[in-house]
């Protein structure tokens, strides 16, 4: 599975950070870093998680 982010309307507010920090983090700058786009299945709950915490929909999973 493969975790993408539209950068275009991601606001950095973090929440995915919060819920999925192997994944996410948040820059000094507000600007949000996908440390890794790649995610086994096991990981699927925890990055619906934050797919759907994310107040812009900015976070998409694909299979």
């Amino acid at each position: 599975m493969r975790v993408c982010v539209d950068y275009d309307k991601c606001t950095g507010l973090g929440l995915c950070e919060s819920i999925a920090p192997e994944f996410f983090e948040v820059q000094d700058d507000g600007s949000l870093e996908l440390l890794q786009s790649d995610a086994a299945e096991a990981q699927r709950a925890e990055l619906l998680e934050a797919a759907r915490a994310c107040p812009t929909e900015a976070i998409r999973i694909e299979d």
